[in-house]
């Protein structure tokens, strides 16, 4: 990640489920609400700031989800929602994609995209 020039782009979507993994993870004692509320001020603060840039999900990233699904998941077996920040990337013309899921990788290079 440091070695990534801002802005890094995010959908709304990715940050709606930053907002849900990190509940989730309060629901499994996991993680404390104080936590929680830290992490997404300090999210808040690099949106502020520029370092993130959130951007909507538009009909042309799904649309062009549907097309990976059809070509991509029958050989990938990739779930429906990685399949979605796949193409949110494609769509947004980014030249990589950061990850921490295998199997998203796996599709995000499958999709001419470079994961660091």
């Amino acid at each position: 990640m440091k070695g990534i020039k801002p802005p890094l782009l995010a959908t709304d979507f990715a940050e709606f489920e930053l907002i849900n993994a990190l509940n989730s993870r309060i629901f499994r004692k996991e993680l404390r609400a104080s936590e929680e509320h830290a992490v997404l001020l300090s999210f808040s603060k690099d949106v502020h700031i520029g370092l993130i840039r959130i951007v909507p999900v538009s009909a042309a990233t799904l649309a062009l989800a549907r097309r990976l699904a059809r070509t991509q998941t029958r050989l990938l077996g990739t779930r429906a929602l990685d399949v979605l920040h796949v193409a949110s990337a494609m769509a947004l013309r980014a030249d990589s994609f950061c990850t921490f899921d295998k199997n998203q990788a796996k599709l995000a290079v499958a999709s001419g995209l470079r994961v660091p």
